[in-house]
């Protein structure tokens, strides 16, 4: 059996390679997002022997990153959050647009409610445009994506929660962002 890894957050924004890493038989992780997978990971350690639990939180600690080889001076050159930005944004803004249906204007004006201590107006606006441009552009790995769990309250799974043609357009979408400062 080929256990699938990626996430909730990854499968949202096509973060995946098509055919490769995507695909599976099953996908454990399937409906839990990025920013929860550090606290799962945190808390099974915390169940564990020492010499585990380190191992464990130096991987917790470890940014996140699509590389599968280190790099010649070991340092990791490739880091997700630098590519496709923040994490914990882009987790909010697929939690209140899948959950609730929210519009990304309605997103946008939560989302600099609850981040505004942490980021200014146009990044939030700059990655949520990325995500919604993201996640309409990959819906076409989602439509195959493996069987897989449904651990919290959302999944993009296609023969569960989330149903959406490959061929949607984010134009109008982009456009009701486009009307908020």
């Amino acid at each position: 059996i080929v256990v699938g890894t990626g996430d909730l957050s990854e499968i949202a924004l096509g973060f995946s390679t098509y055919n490769a890493d995507h695909i599976s038989m099953y996908n454990v992780n399937a409906s839990v997002p990025k920013t929860l997978v550090r606290y799962l990971i945190d808390w099974v350690a915390s169940k564990m022997d020492e010499n585990i639990a380190k191992i464990l939180h130096d991987i917790s600690s470890t940014p996140i990153s699509p590389e599968l080889i280190p790099s010649k001076n070991g340092k990791i050159e490739q880091k997700s959050e630098e590519i496709i930005g923040p994490y914990e944004l882009h987790d909010f803004f697929l939690y209140h647009f899948i959950k609730y249906g929210a519009s990304p204007k309605k997103i946008y004006f939560l989302a600099n409610i609850a981040f505004n201590q942490k980021y200014d107006k146009k990044s939030i606006k700059k990655w949520l445009k990325l995500f919604l441009k993201r996640f309409f552009a990959n819906q076409f790995k989602r439509s195959c994506m493996p069987d897989g769990p449904k651990v919290g309250t959302i999944s993009l799974s296609p023969r569960g929660d989330w149903r959406m043609p490959s061929d949607a357009l984010f134009d109008e979408w982009i456009r009701d962002l486009d009307r908020v400062d």
